[in-house]
């Protein structure tokens, strides 16, 4: 999560000439213009859940890659619960609904949720071409019938669901997108460069808070495994640049965020000042 700077007149993104090696492209922009420090950003201190909400604030309650298993966690107070995707195995419905009955027990007075690349049934692209594949991956998900899926985001009743679009709740402008660089073929997996880019620049200006599944360029995007960064290049320049969010959510990378009951479980909780509706 990262505070942003007010952006300053109208900025256009365009393919940056690192996108295809994101690596080479923290190297480069570490080096030449320490864009993973502030000014450039401001990383936010996560709130410990004991303490008590500050006058006129807004408390946001983040959390991401619970896979199903939220059963027996323990959650915070906050005013808002922002969900930023994988909240399934494989996006059946059954995991579906039961992760809805799960927010439907949370007391915050908005939650909101954008898939990830777990949510395979949510990608109706990507269903569309697993159907047609000889050999499925994903057994459980292929058996599906397109009736069973068709409009599956309407099982989330107990939340307000992004993708590629925007809510305003209590004053702040949120946007979702479940977008990330190609992985292994997952749901909402995009090549680098211009596929993604034109995703984020559906983004419009004045947004609040950015809510996305993978992280952008530097930011808990190194896999030790390895050696290298995947983060997006083109969300880094889209965040920096043009949206400039008071606020940036992200989850996504397990090899940071491993998906434990003990660690992915883990919120994080912070507070923006409140703003009038």
């Amino acid at each position: 999560m990262a505070h942003g700077i007010p952006s300053q007149g109208k900025v256009t993104i365009t393919v940056d000439e690192y996108s295809s090696n994101p690596t080479q492209a923290f190297t480069h922009y570490n080096i030449n213009q320490s864009r993973f420090q502030p000014p450039h950003v401001h990383m936010v201190d996560p709130i410990p859940y004991d303490t008590p909400k500050p006058a006129g604030h807004t408390r946001f309650v983040c959390i991401s890659d619970t896979h199903s298993r939220t059963d027996g966690i323990q959650m915070p107070y906050g005013d808002i619960l922002l969900h930023t995707g994988d909240f399934t195995e494989l996006g059946l419905p059954s995991e579906v609904k039961k992760f809805n009955d799960w927010l439907g027990n949370l007391p915050y007075e908005y939650k909101i949720v954008i898939a990830g690349n777990h949510e395979l049934t949510f990608d109706k692209e990507f269903m569309a071409d697993l159907v047609k594949q000889d050999y499925y991956r994903f057994p459980s998900v292929s058996k599906l019938k397109p009736e069973d899926f068709d409009n599956v985001q309407s099982l989330l009743t107990n939340s307000i669901y992004l993708q590629d679009s925007e809510v305003t709740v209590k004053g702040f402008r949120i946007y979702g997108a479940p977008w990330t660089p190609w992985f292994n073929g997952w749901g909402f997996n995009l090549p680098r460069g211009q596929s993604l880019l034109d995703k984020w620049n559906l983004i419009p200006e004045g947004i609040d808070i950015l809510m996305t599944h993978g992280p952008p360029l530097g930011f808990r995007d190194w896999v030790p495994k390895e050696l290298q960064r995947v983060g997006c290049v083109e969300l880094l320049n889209t965040v920096q640049r043009r949206i400039r969010p008071k606020l940036h959510v992200f989850g996504g990378i397990h090899e940071v965020n491993p998906v434990s009951i003990s660690k992915a479980l883990r919120t994080k909780i912070c507070s923006l000042p409140s703003k009038t509706s």
